[in-house]
């Protein structure tokens, strides 16, 4: 995979929860609110043994130019379905806040 940049599935994974959180943060006060619903995710990813003593199987997520170069046999497709929930609550999010400037009960952990 040396073409490209190695992207892991759970760096992809995180970067859209800090874009959510990101998105929240701007939202807050604002007048319009969205729920945020399921979130279906699907990427072309390269599975991969990782060498050495800790070693382990990784999934490395391929743009789809580093697609196009890698060969169909070493490629799969995943797909999975997200569902954002408030860690305190455990009920849905929204983007924006009732308070103003604030992001408040947005992926808060305890507390």
């Amino acid at each position: 995979m040396s073409d490209f940049e190695e992207i892991e599935l759970s760096a992809a994974v995180r970067a859209v929860r800090d874009q959510l959180t990101q998105a929240a943060m701007e939202g807050a006060g604002s007048a319009v609110r969205f729920e945020v619903g399921p979130i279906q995710m699907e990427f072309a990813v390269e599975i991969r043994r990782e060498a050495g003593a800790s070693g382990g199987v990784r999934a490395w997520v391929l743009s789809a130019e580093a697609e196009a170069k890698a060969s169909r046999g070493s490629t799969h497709r995943v797909s999975f379905t997200l569902t954002p929930k408030d860690a305190a609550t455990g009920g849905g999010l929204e983007i924006g806040d009732r308070a103003d400037a604030g992001t408040t009960r947005f992926g808060r952990t305890g507390g």
